[in-house]
């Protein structure tokens, strides 16, 4: 098993700026993509952005320029910079994290963080 703990959520203004982070621990053994996804009242729960033990990198198109997903292999921890937030990123932020390879994975969830933005 994994266990995936978020923080960093909170309520900011907006065109303001937040930091979430995320660390897996337990059986973390060839975890190959950790990565963000949010879920807002009333709709499906998207990806934010991911990236692999590589560093490669994949945002949603809505958070391009503003978002920055970074990782830490040693410490199993991923972190997402959140800046010039707007009210449609309101939502709450899950930390995913795939473990195994690419065509065979297993994922475990974060218990999510709230982000409000709001004047």
């Amino acid at each position: 098993q994994v266990q995936v703990v978020e923080s960093g959520g909170g309520l900011v203004q907006p065109g303001g700026s937040l930091r979430l982070s995320c660390a897996a621990s337990g059986n973390t053994f060839s975890i190959y993509a950790m990565g963000w996804y949010r879920q807002a009242p009333g709709k499906q729960r998207e990806l934010v952005a991911s990236i692999t033990s590589g560093g490669s990198t994949n945002y949603a198109d809505s958070v391009k320029g503003r978002f920055t997903i970074s990782r830490d292999n040693a410490k199993n921890a991923v972190y997402l910079q959140m800046n010039s937030l707007n009210s449609e990123d309101t939502a709450v932020y899950y930390c995913n994290v795939k473990r195994g390879a690419p065509s065979a994975y297993y994922v475990y969830w974060g218990q999510g963080t709230q982000v409000t933005v709001s004047s």
